[in-house]
């Protein structure tokens, strides 16, 4: 019996939601759809010009894919500079901004739509991003680390929702003083190394000091005479002395 096989490809996934978007709801919701339908524009045209696609856009969110991950997350700064620029000229309790999460993984395709644990992922990353701000998954990350004049701040591995291993996140940093740094990830082996040194050059004083005390300081053994009596200081130090018997 043949069985029809799950179309499945690498895509690079981008998922952005409204932070605090009950809120505006709850306190406008004529002008925070008209703001939203408003951003989803500027959004899918810039997902166009970085040759995404919108797969799709319940609520707030928005589910865009791409072929290319360095085209997603370019995608992404580009967006959150012009929602920045928009939100500017309104009032703080009216910005509508945006969090984004990046994800390079395995999809299932099925006609306009994708579905498994690489949409997934960027979901649940983008709830760690900060409003404005954009997560990137350890899988993305290593493919644009030398691409982009960006840096990146690592967060750690993470336990999502419904994701059996932990997944390393990253925070982009979009200021240009950040670009080419990552912060936070060789941290923790640094300190590690600069233990073991610390113990080695303990080590190695203990010994040496150890040999030098043996050496200069000890004071020798004394020496018997034939007759099983210690011999005088004199002996000792190499020079002859008389052994007397009573």
């Amino acid at each position: 019996m043949n069985t029809e096989r799950a179309k499945r490809k690498l895509s690079a996934i981008l998922s952005a939601d409204v932070k605090g978007y009950s809120r505006l709801m709850g306190e406008d919701e004529v002008g925070t759809v008209r703001t939203l339908k408003e951003y989803r524009e500027v959004m899918s045209k810039l997902i166009k010009e970085y040759r995404g696609r919108v797969v799709d856009s319940p609520g707030d969110n928005i589910l865009a894919e791409f072929a290319s991950v360095v085209d997603a997350l370019e995608c992404s700064i580009e967006i959150q500079k012009e929602l920045k620029a928009k939100n500017a000229v309104l009032p703080d309790n009216r910005k509508m901004q945006f969090r984004i999460g990046v994800n390079l993984g395995d999809v299932i395709e099925d006609e306009d739509k994708v579905y498994g644990d690489g949409v997934n992922i960027a979901a649940r990353i983008e709830g760690l991003a900060d409003p404005g701000g954009i997560c990137i998954s350890g899988s993305g990350f290593e493919q644009v680390r030398n691409k982009l004049r960006l840096g990146f701040q690592y967060l750690g591995e993470h336990t999502v929702k419904n994701i059996i291993q932990p997944i390393k996140v990253y925070r982009v940093l979009m200021e240009a003083e950040s670009a080419g740094r990552v912060i936070g990830e060789k941290e923790p082996k640094q300190r590690e190394w600069a233990g073991k040194a610390l113990v080695a050059v303990a080590v190695f004083v203990l010994v040496i000091g150890g040999l030098v005390w043996n050496f200069y300081w000890r004071a020798p053994a004394p020496q018997s005479t034939s007759k099983g009596k210690p011999a005088s200081h004199n002996a000792v130090m190499g020079m002859p002395c008389a052994v007397v018997d009573v």
